[in-house]
């Protein structure tokens, strides 16, 4: 499927490898390091050891976030809900989305200093991005602008959709939580959705070799002076932040109002209390559209079934409610092409789907 190298079509502005020194290169990985490293340690590791600590006493404020902003009543009329949970939902994914345009900006200055971006397998591919998007933290919707920058700067399909659903999915403290608070079954079927859907990975972007419909916005020089390096990748980095801010954000912030539109239309309380094949592809549907923060997945699906709910719907919302999005959906869409927008949604559907049959037969 892939390339091991990009064509100059596909990267105009790239520098040959012949010519790029080491140094842009350097200080481009480090500022996506100190980036990474003091977001992990200043705010997503801790808060998400918060949460594993809680156990049982985990508390969730809103439909779509665990701050609430602006609490939410349901005497209140469905615009005010729908608008309050908009921007609930921003404010607990404030840090994170802020941290996925910035880190993502440095991915792709990174990327323009590095002359291999892909491997020939689709699956070398998916494992790279699997081993990039496992440790980063962030939850579908705050990777997205990460995978698209993957993406711009010359990694494969596969990659950038191997991290967009590692990072919320297969996180260490997540899975930790999900094997805490949910029955075996339930948090065995939560590990197995992820690998299941990476290994359809290649398939998914099979034919998105030249779908994509936006040129690379690497910027770079030809020709850098070490001396130079750091006052250019500065440059570099500005341009890509804003670049990036200006493609993704406003995307991000219509994913989280057609997010809070359908959780205040089909709220939680909508779910049936007997189960059915079209209850679990209607609850199916909802969670791989929905928006949510990371680790909200495990924590939902621990609060649904402490309240009764069916267990074969908490399996489905516990297998997609992380995975994916509406955000995403729109990323990829513009991003590769909207069939494989559509492929992936199908995917992240059927596997919840398929979770929830197997539920019926587990719990």
């Amino acid at each position: 499927m892939a390339t091991s190298q990009l064509t100059s079509s596909t990267l105009p502005v790239s520098p040959s490898s012949a010519r790029t020194s080491f140094v842009p290169a350097i200080f481009s990985a480090l500022l996506a390091l100190s980036i990474a490293t003091y977001f992990w340690l200043d705010s997503r590791y801790p808060a998400l050891f918060k949460k594993l600590n809680a156990g049982k006493a985990i508390h969730i404020s809103g439909s779509l976030s665990f701050d609430a902003l602006l609490p939410v009543t349901p005497q209140m009329p469905l615009a005010t809900r729908i608008a309050y949970t908009a921007v609930d939902w921003a404010w607990t994914n404030r840090i994170g989305m802020t941290f996925g345009v910035f880190f993502g900006a440095a991915v792709l200055t990174l990327l323009a200093y590095i002359p291999r971006r892909r491997f020939a397998s689709a699956y070398a591919n998916t494992a790279l991005g699997a081993a990039l998007g496992t440790p980063l933290g962030v939850c579908a919707n705050c990777v997205a602008p990460i995978g698209r920058s993957l993406y711009q700067g010359g990694a494969s399909p596969a990659t950038m959709l191997a991290a967009m659903v590692s990072s919320p999915m297969l996180n260490v403290v997540v899975l930790a939580m999900a094997f805490t608070l949910l029955p075996l079954p339930i948090a065995l079927l939560r590990l197995a959705a992820p690998l299941v859907l990476l290994a359809m990975v290649p398939l998914l972007v099979r034919s998105a070799d030249g779908a994509g419909n936006i040129q690379s916005e690497l910027v770079c020089p030809i020709e850098i002076r070490p001396s130079a390096a750091p006052a250019v990748v500065t440059r570099s980095y500005a341009a890509n932040l804003a670049r990036l801010a200006l493609a993704t954000v406003p995307w991000m912030l219509l994913a989280g109002f057609l997010g809070a539109l359908v959780v205040e239309l089909i709220p939680a309380q909508s779910i049936p209390a007997q189960v059915s094949v079209l209850g679990i592809l209607a609850v199916a549907l909802l969670g791989t559209f929905a928006p949510m923060p990371i680790a909200f997945d495990v924590a939902f699906a621990w609060i649904l079934l402490s309240r009764g709910v069916p267990v074969p719907y908490v399996a489905v919302l516990a297998c997609t409610l992380g995975a994916f999005s509406v955000y995403p959906f729109i990323l990829i869409g513009r991003s590769l092409s909207w069939r494989i927008a559509l492929r992936v949604f199908a995917a992240v559907a059927a596997v919840g789907a398929l979770a929830g049959a197997a539920a019926t037969f587990l719990a």
